[in-house]
């Protein structure tokens, strides 16, 4: 691992040459159905994949799983479903290298996402992928370098820019009602100590990536949103981040405390401290605070705070506040619903609802992701958004590691940002 973090040290000002031209607002081609491969049929990908059977327009043709029950399930849940029976493939490079799959859908662990979606990228087919997009700063850029060479585009699944609060926020932002925005906050707090160690298989890999790496190691739920409300990539741009952490004490308490002696787990050493943070600049001079703790006990939040010259949104619970507001304090949002409200929830919203998936925020970004994909529209979310939003991974190991040094932040647009 020390010889890993090395390399990783020596990537931070790594900047391939471009091999194509931008995939910045290129569109999808238009298909009548989406036929569609999926990689990983374990708790997240059999989810979507109920969600993507939903679907109008969209066929599943292969499924893939290291388990051959699971892949089994898979097939059994689409057959229930009415669709014909789609092939069950051993290797997940044949999934992509298939006639029959125009995306590739990836629900795997992180430490495969980047090369499943740059591989399926070089066999002509789109990706989608789960977060983070990548876990290494070289792997951001040979994504956005395989989708500029194959004209593919990569499409990091971050179903939080389609929650309720954070679509109207972005409204709100985009109508001015917060002003000139300066600050944004950001995370991903979510206690899973208990599920870390539920059982020999389920998260072990998550808790072995513990042991390892010391940094933020779930950045994009927090900073997606963040980064749509700053217009990330459309006049601005992430340029430096410094990150610290604090020490690691929760999970091995916990761990220390719920098994015997001689268990195996009583011999890890863990090297994630329990709260991340880390601090972002823009090039417009915009901050960010993005934080990661899956370790301490309290209540699940993102932050998702937005403040700008003429008012400020915080969540959990949603809240907001305008400038010469008669009462200096929080009030709802409900006067800003009827006007603001995201047309996808003012027209779906109770169907994404009734199915269910984070609340119907992972229905919608289904139900975008093909809806561009059918009508051969230009999708929400492009391989430059999937790097930048999966940098601060890698990046904040790199800075805790130096002494919480500051670093660049790549441009993975290379000067594309300039241009909303």
């Amino acid at each position: 691992m020390i010889k890993e973090i090395a390399k990783l040290l020596d990537r931070v000002e790594y900047v391939p040459i471009r091999t194509g031209i931008s995939m910045r607002d290129v569109p999808f081609e238009a298909h009548d159905i989406v036929r569609v491969g999926m990689i990983g049929m374990g708790h997240r990908g059999y989810e979507q994949l109920r969600l993507i059977l939903a679907m109008d327009g969209v066929r599943v043709t292969a499924l893939n799983d290291v388990d051959e029950e699971k892949a089994k399930l898979g097939k059994q849940r689409v057959l229930d479903a009415g669709g014909s029976a789609p092939a069950l493939e051993s290797d997940w490079r044949a999934l992509c290298e298939r006639t029959d799959v125009d995306m590739v859908y990836i629900c795997t662990s992180w430490l495969l996402h980047a090369e499943q979606a740059i591989y399926a990228m070089e066999c002509g087919k789109h990706a989608a992928v789960e977060v983070p997009a990548a876990t290494r700063l070289e792997d951001c850029w040979r994504l956005v370098d395989t989708s500029e060479k194959t004209r593919r585009h990569c499409i990091m699944l971050e179903n939080t820019l389609y929650e309720y609060s954070e679509m109207l926020v972005l409204n709100l932002v985009r109508a001015g009602i917060l002003g000139t925005i300066v600050h944004g906050e950001g995370a991903y707090i979510h206690e899973m100590k208990k599920g870390l160690f539920s059982s020999p298989r389920k998260h072990l890999w998550r808790r072995e990536y513990h042991t390892s790496h010391n940094a933020n190691l779930y950045p994009t739920h927090g900073l997606g949103p963040i980064a749509r409300y700053m217009d990330i990539h459309q006049g601005d741009r992430f340029t430096r981040l410094v990150s610290m952490s604090s020490r690691e004490a929760g999970l091995s308490e916990y761990r220390d405390a719920n098994f015997d002696p001689d268990d195996l787990r009583r011999s890890e050493i863990y090297a994630c401290g329990d709260m991340n943070s880390s601090l972002l600049q823009t090039a417009l001079g915009r901050t960010v605070l993005l934080q990661h703790d899956v370790i301490s006990p309290r209540p699940y939040s993102r932050l998702n705070l937005i403040s700008g010259t003429k008012g400020t949104f915080c969540d959990y619970p949603p809240r907001i506040f305008i400038e010469d507001q008669p009462e200096h304090d929080w009030v709802s949002l409900d006067a800003f619903i009827e006007a603001y409200e995201s047309p996808l929830w003012k027209n779906i919203g109770e169907l994404a609802r009734s199915l269910g998936g984070h609340g119907g925020m992972d229905f919608l970004m289904n139900y975008r992701l093909f809806q561009c994909a059918r009508e051969g529209s230009v999708p929400d979310m492009d391989v430059y958004d999937a790097a930048a939003w999966s940098a601060p991974g890698p990046l904040s190991e790199i800075s805790v590691e130096r002494g919480n040094v500051p670093l660049s932040f790549p441009d993975f647009t290379r000067g594309g940002w300039k241009d909303k």
